[in-house]
């Protein structure tokens, strides 16, 4: 994850551009920060519960948020003096409701994991130290996006960093965790990708029959476990696509 995400001249925040006739964005800042995402989140909060005509959608990023909108109903104006004005009457940036830590149990394993290898080569690091780093913090979910589900999750220790792969792959078995720069993620999904695999879970991320597809939400937390069984590993996933399987939920 690099340290700016956006090009934008030193200015006073937040910053709105039209994308479009229907979409507007809104920036919080330029620079990449917990905090930073904390207030994108709470402002997509507080959008959500005024119920305006014509807001289809708001979609959370890293500094920025997106926001839908049916330009038959409103404008880019009326929208940003909408959001200008919530802004103007909420001194307080971050809401104090609690963040759920989502446990997912994770096989480090040489077949669900084949860049384990080339990560310890890369670091320097043994494949036991490489596990041992990786599932000692809880990641932020900064975005969901890429694919339906797919978690970017920001925090990855230092010493992981890796660069993606240079030729990615055109296939990643769904449920892989992979690193890449200073992110990890979970393909929810069989898809192409870059990143490079250190393991795999049973768990299904995304389900478009669940009233809510998306196991994982921007703003949660993520802790990896550690699995060294298989048939472990293959009986939460028989129960998990089954959606018989309650993953391990923490309340911060």
């Amino acid at each position: 994850m690099t340290e700016s995400l956006i090009e934008i001249p030193e200015q006073e925040f937040p910053v709105f551009k039209m994308m479009g006739d229907s979409v507007i964005n809104v920036y919080l800042a330029s620079e990449i920060s917990s905090n930073i995402n904390d207030e994108v989140h709470y402002l997509a909060g507080l959008i959500k519960k005024q119920n305006w005509p014509g807001i289809k959608e708001i979609v959370p990023s890293y500094v920025s948020l997106s926001i839908h909108y049916d330009p038959f109903v409103v404008d880019y104006l009326s929208v940003a003096g909408f959001v200008k004005n919530i802004l103007a009457n909420n001194n307080e940036k971050t809401n104090s409701i609690s963040k759920r830590i989502v446990v997912i149990p994770t096989l480090y394993d040489g077949d669900y994991g084949p860049d384990l290898d080339s990560v310890s080569s890369i670091t320097g690091l043994s494949v036991e130290q490489i596990i041992k780093i990786h599932t000692n913090k809880e990641y932020k979910v900064y975005s969901i996006g890429f694919t339906p589900g797919f978690p970017y999750l920001g925090g990855l220790d230092n010493t992981l960093y890796c660069p993606r792969l240079d030729s990615p792959r055109i296939n990643v078995p769904l449920g892989s965790v992979a690193i890449a720069e200073l992110q990890t993620g979970i393909y929810p999904t069989e898809s192409p990708g870059g990143w490079r695999l250190i393991g795999r879970t049973p768990v299904t991320l995304f389900d478009a029959t669940r009233p809510v597809p998306s196991l994982l939400r921007p703003g949660d937390l993520v802790k990896f476990k550690p699995m060294t069984d298989k048939k472990e590993f293959e009986h939460i996933k028989e129960r998990s696509d089954k959606n018989d399987y309650q993953v391990e939920e923490i309340l911060v």
